[in-house]
């Protein structure tokens, strides 16, 4: 597993090695024993498995509030996104700032959102599966979100204004501005 870091504290790029014949490949997403080897200790008791049929679906930004904050590992099994960790955590020298990759089938990255950053993605094909590992339960009652377009954060999502697909609940999210943030620094490693 190659681990990167990011401008971003605690925001890693995982790739998985993969192992390829003529039948495809084999890759260990995740292996609790080795993460833990190389620091990551994150217990994930969930995972997700989306599909956005669309090109230029914007998920996010979506965190949850304590009791029931999540670390989050994503990865693509079919198609490509651009995927995105904001720092939400006040008093970080970070608060704010956004980091974003591409993760694709075809590039078997994987990004790591820990606690206290907000996470969303934009799909660069149709028909892109996202999968991710959580680790707390969804919980509906600390489901929160940030404005994806928030002008003060300005990610590049690579996909025009007029193209983006979105839920009503992410288009009337508000902006980091207007967010009472339940994160602090000191509450991260």
């Amino acid at each position: 597993m190659q681990i990167e870091t990011t401008p971003l504290t605690g925001v890693l790029i995982l790739t998985p090695a993969r192992f390829g014949d003529a039948r495809g490949f084999f890759s260990e997403s995740w292996n609790r024993a080795r993460m833990a080897e190389a620091g990551i200790e994150i217990d994930f008791v969930q995972d997700n498995h989306s599909i956005s049929t669309e090109k230029g679906t914007v998920r996010g930004l979506h965190f949850q509030t304590s009791p029931h904050a999540q670390a989050k590992l994503v990865r693509c099994g079919r198609g490509a996104l651009f995927d995105v960790a904001v720092d939400i955590r006040a008093g970080s020298p970070t608060y704010g700032q956004w980091f974003g990759i591409e993760l694709s089938a075809e590039n078997g990255r994987q990004l790591l959102v820990p606690v206290g950053f907000a996470h969303g993605f934009v799909t660069l094909t149709e028909n892109t599966e996202i999968i991710y590992k959580c680790s707390d339960y969804y919980a509906p009652d600390c489901d929160r979100a940030i404005a994806h377009d928030d002008p003060d954060i300005g990610i590049n999502w690579g996909v025009s204004r007029a193209k983006r697909i979105l839920s009503e609940k992410d288009a009337a999210a508000p902006t980091l501005a207007e967010l009472s943030t339940p994160f602090t620094r000191e509450e991260q490693p």
